[in-house]
């Protein structure tokens, strides 16, 4: 800079910004999947918060815990880690990883789903409904609710690998598969939260309830 025009610069005033140095603004989809993992997040709070209660009264009772449920979080844990070997592999334009990887997370995710299912009809079976007490009307909910998020998710999934096969490997497709990574991590942690309560004695839920200041009346 030459003297002069060290001279003529005003720093009291504005000055023009730099478009080299401007802060780099997250994508809309990324903000967008931020604002949805709150609202499901808070959803699903407020219903652990309300079984957390109505736990709490003497007519809640323990459900039989089928095997299958574990099965299916197995399925989904590995549907979770298969989509993020995806990610890693878009990053790095590893198309024929990817392709697999992302045929790999829809299989175990829809393993998942139908192990759900399956586990609804052993509750039916055993005579387990929906109105049958207040244990099993939550387990249907929360179940249904999380699995309706997840099947969301394959429709998302589906529209990462559409992209992928209309433009190939780059820096678009790594993005909608991270986002789509992202989501499904959150649905598993979910998953595990949801899992460990329903799974929980009534003795469990009372003293769950009690640690977060809940006291009976």
């Amino acid at each position: 800079m030459s003297l002069l025009a060290a001279l003529a610069v005003k720093p009291w005033l504005p000055q023009p910004s730099d478009p080299g140095r401007a802060a780099p603004r997250a994508p809309a989809a990324a903000v967008g999947l931020r604002v949805l993992l709150g609202v499901i997040a808070m959803l699903f709070a407020l219903f652990a918060i309300a079984l957390l209660v109505r736990a709490r009264l003497p007519d809640w009772q323990a459900l039989p815990w089928p095997a299958t449920l574990w099965l299916n979080t197995g399925l989904l844990a590995a549907s979770s880690v298969a989509l993020q070997f995806a990610s890693g592999a878009a990053r790095h334009g590893r198309e024929r990883g990817l392709r697999g990887a992302l045929a790999a997370a829809a299989a175990l995710a829809l393993g998942f789903l139908a192990g759900q299912g399956w586990v609804w009809a052993q509750f039916v079976a055993a005579g387990h409904f929906v109105a049958s007490h207040p244990a099993a009307s939550f387990f249907y909910l929360l179940t249904g609710l999380h699995g309706l998020h997840l099947a969301g998710g394959l429709v998302a999934l589906g529209w990462a690998a559409a992209g992928l096969a209309r433009e190939g490997p780059g820096e678009r497709s790594a993005r909608r598969v991270a986002l789509c990574a992202t989501y499904w991590h959150f649905l598993f942690a979910v998953w595990l939260v949801l899992f460990a309560l329903l799974a929980s004695s009534p003795g469990t839920l009372v003293a769950l309830g009690s640690a977060v200041g809940m006291h009976s009346h």
